[in-house]
């Protein structure tokens, strides 16, 4: 009687057969872990910027109160549909970091004897600081005037807290020329003037390697010079302050930049508390 070919195979060579053939189970095991490692990326790729940014600070401030912190699931939201897209200083709050720093600035400038003088604004993504010629330098003069100390200090109190941005100090004039044995024209009496100021930060702690003077003359008006008003309004010393790029600070500033940020936290969280809205925070936490 005769037996089909596969009734011949001998249990040695169906034995041969699946181990030749075990290759595939952990070939499909690292598919499986593949595809659900690109979903992962896939997915975190879709988090609401506003929910994930609020929950980190939620998060924080639990930390601080020495609460119980949230399940990963409170605040990771996917989401299938969306546009919204956030970069790294969105998560870290370095963004909200500048706009404490601006606000401070202004609160700073809107304030005092001198708030008719000095006016910040927030251009090209930098802060620029602007303090009006009178208040610190009589006419024709680079010598800092007594009431130009008062106004640096502030600033540099508030500057020192935030060593993650250098400061690009520039002077400018009007358009009347001035010819002196000191300044033959208005190109060395404002690179002088933002020399001067330079100096003086740097006597009051600043670090050199933040700051830059430059003169610029008669070259870039806020307003055309057709009246004395406009003259005057063109006749300043700007702070221009740019965040540092990536990888340029030291270890020291980093830990100035935390314990500022957590100083910033606590703060924030006292005034919340006070105002009422602590007991939203501890409400929504349960």
């Amino acid at each position: 009687m005769k037996h089909s070919g596969d009734h011949n195979l001998t249990p040695d060579l169906l034995i041969q057969g699946e181990e030749e053939s075990s290759w595939l189970v952990t070939y499909a095991d690292i598919m499986t872990i593949l595809l659900v490692f690109f979903v992962l990326l896939y997915t975190l790729s879709f988090f609401e910027k506003e929910k994930y940014r609020h929950a980190v600070e939620d998060i924080k401030i639990k930390l601080d109160q020495n609460r119980k912190t949230a399940n990963l699931r409170d605040f990771i939201d996917i989401r299938q549909n969306t546009d919204k897209q956030f970069s790294i200083e969105d998560i870290t709050g370095l963004h909200s970091r500048k706009k404490l720093l601006f606000n401070k600035l202004v609160k700073f400038a809107d304030s005092g004897t001198q708030a008719n003088n000095i006016a910040t604004v927030m251009k090209d993504g930098k802060i620029i600081v602007r303090v009006k010629g009178k208040a610190l330098f009589k006419s024709g003069s680079a010598s800092l005037n007594k009431d130009a100390a008062a106004i640096f200090d502030n600033i540099i109190k508030i500057l020192k807290k935030y060593p993650d941005y250098n400061i690009n100090i520039k002077g400018h004039t009007d358009d009347v020329p001035i010819s002196t044995p000191v300044f033959p024209s208005n190109w060395e009496l404002s690179a002088v003037r933002a020399t001067t100021v330079l100096k003086y930060l740097i006597s009051k702690g600043i670090s050199p390697s933040r700051l830059t003077a430059t003169g610029y003359g008669d070259v870039m008006p806020l307003v055309p010079n057709t009246s004395e008003k406009n003259r005057a309004q063109n006749r300043r010393v700007e702070f221009v302050l740019e965040k540092k790029r990536a990888g340029r600070l030291t270890t020291l500033s980093a830990i100035q930049i935390a314990n500022e940020m957590h100083s910033d936290m606590n703060s924030k969280t006292t005034r919340d508390l006070q105002s009422g809205s602590g007991a939203g925070l501890s409400g929504s936490s349960t």
